[in-house]
């Protein structure tokens, strides 16, 4: 209550001066002249009606402003925290939507100040402004989930992976057995299939399975990380390091669903990974659809009507898991990948590349442009492709006995005769080579028509060696025509001569 009644009878009764009730009261001279003032102009008499009270002599002299003038109509706060979530939104546009329903509303700064001050209310600070479809935030739950198995006893515990969006807090969760990369890429696969669209930024911590090197300026991602990313057109933002409330988001996801989930189900048992998946989805389906506490609407709507018209496509091919790896190509232009030998172009040995391994497909790559691609092989039987193979030895590792006889039928019937004698000899694969390389280098020097006659004289005489055909090319034997030889009968006596009668 002012002190009105005390200011009027030190004026009225004692006619102290106004510096005098000022100080006296504990007041500033201003006061003291605008109540003395008001007085005067409403005339209030000295001493005061019977029956005035203090707080209707307040009412007659400081009559309240709604009494005088018309109180504007605020706007909706949480419409406006919400619109300001959408992409291109900005305090000035809809204050001017604001007015177009409120002709006789507040103005520019009022408004801006009264956004401000009823955002206080939500949280202390704002720190980050959330774009609708911009950003998911990624971690993994502190407290991990037992699973018993039912057959054997053993215990083992699944770690709980959360992934939040930033505009709508529309929440993912789902349990796997490890924070290795294949988990950790397998449940952002399934997280975007959840939301069934891919926001343009990933937020995530330094775990390894995704920053190789944490840094504030130049992480270096894990490339299958990064491939993942490629896939689904995303850009993954590490978080810096030791700053959690980069991804403050997902931290309060978090603990929500510590809260709401993992503590619901802290009384069952689990007897396999899809067992508690599946409880954990219908918690989160409950969470997702929880009314907000101050805000309208729930995760779900929000999500429905924000971040999921902002989502990209999911793109048509699934994504298939896939490890980077670097090795060095031997001398042998191999290289090895869980125990089989693959093939990689000879020009590469000695050099460093870099495998793409997925579960069906190897792809070789050197210098970010692929080499070489094989499909991936269960034993350990090399896999080599023969266009990787220097000429020589691709031409000996081609070799194959019956396209030489094909080759030698073309010659002549002598040649196809003589090395099928030569193939029937050979007891490894490297001596039918090898002759079959011999006849090709005389047919060279000699010709077809020579070598095919020498062929034939060295089957009439069973010679059966490339020696053979070699002396007879160089001396010309097989133009020589064949020698005619019959027996004769003796026929003279002689006494060395035994005769027919000597055996009878």
């Amino acid at each position: 209550m002012r002190k009105i009644r005390q200011i009027l009878r030190l004026a009225h009764e004692d006619g102290i001066s106004r510096r005098s009730i000022a100080h006296s009261l504990g007041l500033s001279r201003d006061a003291v002249t605008d109540t003395l003032t008001r007085a005067a102009a409403t005339r209030l008499p000295w001493p005061l009606p019977d029956g005035l009270d203090d707080a209707q002599l307040e009412q007659r002299l400081f009559p309240p402003a709604a009494a005088k003038m018309r109180r504007k109509i605020e706007p909706d706060w949480p419409l406006i925290h919400s619109e300001l979530k959408r992409k291109g939104a900005t305090l000035q546009a809809l204050h001017g939507e604001y007015l177009a329903g409120q002709p006789d509303g507040v103005g520019y700064s009022h408004f801006c100040n009264g956004y401000r001050m009823w955002a206080k209310t939500l949280k202390r600070y704002l720190r980050q402004p959330h774009i609708a479809g911009e950003r998911v935030f990624v971690d993994y739950a502190g407290p991990t989930m037992r699973i018993i198995d039912r057959a054997s006893g053993e215990i083992r515990h699944a770690q709980i992976f959360v992934g939040v969006l930033g505009a709508s807090n529309y929440t993912y969760a789902e349990a796997h057995w490890s924070q290795r990369l294949p988990d950790w890429i397998a449940a952002h696969t399934r997280m975007f299939e959840f939301f069934d669209g891919v926001p343009a930024v990933i937020v995530c911590d330094n775990l390894k399975s995704a920053v190789i090197k944490a840094s504030r300026t130049e992480p270096v991602l894990n490339p299958a990380y990064q491939n993942l990313a490629d896939h689904y057109g995303a850009l993954i933002l590490p978080a810096r390091p030791h700053k959690p409330k980069d991804k403050g988001k997902v931290e309060s996801a978090v603990l929500v669903v510590e809260r709401w989930i993992l503590f619901r189900l802290r009384h069952r048992v689990f007897g396999s990974l899809a067992e508690l998946n599946a409880a954990i989805r219908v918690l989160l389906d409950d969470l997702n659809a929880r009314p907000f506490q101050k805000l309208p609407g729930s995760r779900r709507s929000t999500f429905e009507s924000l971040d999921q018209p902002a989502l990209k496509a999911l793109p048509e091919r699934s994504f298939e898991y896939a490890e980077f790896r670097k090795l060095r190509v031997g001398l042998d232009a191999r290289i090895e990948v869980d125990g089989c030998a693959y093939s990689v172009p000879f020009a590469l040995c000695r050099q460093v590349v870099e495998l793409r391994l997925t579960a069906h497909t190897i792809e070789i790559l050197h210098r970010g442009r692929r080499v070489a691609s094989h499909a991936r092989a269960s034993g350990s039987e090399p896999v080599i492709d023969p266009q990787h193979l220097e000429p020589a030895h691709r031409h000996f590792g081609l070799w194959d006995a019956n396209r030489e006889l094909e080759w030698a039928l073309g010659i002549g019937v002598g040649v196809h005769g003589f090395l099928q004698v030569l193939l029937a000899a050979a007891r490894v694969k490297e001596q039918g080579y090898r002759a079959a390389q011999g006849l090709k280098k005389l047919e060279k020097l000699h010709g077809t028509e020579r070598l095919d006659a020498a062929c034939r004289r060295a089957l009439e005489i069973g010679a059966n060696a490339l020696s053979s055909i070699r002396s007879i090319l160089k001396n010309g034997l097989e133009q020589q025509p064949k020698s005619e030889t019959t027996q004769q009968e003796a026929t003279f006596d002689h006494p060395n001569v035994r005769g027919p009668h000597y055996y009878h």
